[in-house]
């Protein structure tokens, strides 16, 4: 059961918080991707509850009733997940994240070092200014007109998006396939999502063009990085550049697999970071 709440920052902004429950339960915040709401992902709550999970997770500035924040950073959120963890009482979590809601997870784990047990990411954004990567090489070429545009600021990236229409070109054939059957649930988040307008959209897009604020080479946890191998809306080196930035990642390429099609892995990250929470706990009580 997904309880949904509305809560009040510093300064009067809101954010719309999602939690299912269980004080004392290891706690995993959810990052989503873009346009998504911040809802936990319906096909991994089973296995959440079997694993004694508690998925905690946010609508993005900008999304629903979570305050806009303009010009907000990828890392912008670690605050974010710092205020709702602290309304909880969470002390430390783990982190999960699915494309750019990925690139959130990681950015939070190097800004909050010392609360983040471990983060998964599937199918990540890498920074914009990342060294040596060519951050459009493999895109399909309505993905990198979508984030061509927001290189151009606000105002433009507004204009492409009052006429832009889905490309069925940027997913493969196992990307349609998963979105019709075991992810199916993604149709109702993005429905949700773009509701009210495209103004979280744009604000993601324009964060994503934009450093993140911080170095993913700080983030001191275990990390998992998945990427199918054929995604042709966040190419797979954006991962792998990632992984060899992080100095303790663990890069899981995924032949085969596109866009969506890649969270079939999804319920392998959540165990694997249910496993590493596991170990931090063991570790502590070692320690003591």
């Amino acid at each position: 059961m997904v309880t949904e709440t509305d809560l009040v920052l510093p300064g009067g902004r809101s954010l719309h918080v999602y939690d299912t429950g269980g004080p004392g339960r290891p706690a995993v915040f959810w990052h989503h991707g873009t346009p998504n709401t911040g809802a936990p992902p319906e096909p991994l709550l089973p296995l959440a509850a079997e694993l004694g999970v508690r998925f905690v997770s946010f609508d993005r500035p900008g999304y629903r009733t979570s305050t806009a924040v303009p010009g907000r950073t990828v890392g912008y959120v670690a605050g974010c997940v710092a205020s709702v963890a602290d309304a909880l009482g969470i002390p430390a979590f783990a982190l999960l994240g699915h494309s750019g809601g990925g690139s959130h997870a990681l950015a939070t784990a190097a800004l909050l070092p010392d609360r983040v047990l471990a983060v998964a990411s599937l199918a990540a954004v890498a920074p914009f200014d990342a060294d040596g990567l060519g951050w459009f090489d493999g895109m399909a070429a309505a993905s990198a007109a979508s984030l061509r545009a927001a290189t151009e600021g606000r105002a433009v990236k507004e204009k492409y998006e009052a006429t832009a229409e889905f490309d069925p070109d940027v997913f493969t054939a196992a990307d349609t396939a998963a979105l019709g059957g075991s992810w199916s649930w993604l149709n109702d988040v993005v429905r949700a999502a773009l509701a009210d307008g495209p103004g979280g959209l744009i604000d993601d897009d324009l964060a994503y063009v934009t450093p993140w604020g911080v170095d993913p080479a700080r983030i001191t946890a275990p990390a998992l990085l998945v990427h199918g191998e054929q995604d042709r809306m966040v190419p797979a080196a954006h991962s792998a550049w990632l992984a060899g930035r992080c100095p303790h990642a663990e890069y899981r390429p995924s032949p085969g697999d596109g866009h969506l099609s890649v969270l079939r892995h999804a319920a392998d990250a959540l165990t694997w970071l249910a496993d590493q929470g596991s170990r931090t706990s063991e570790a502590t009580t070692g320690a003591r």
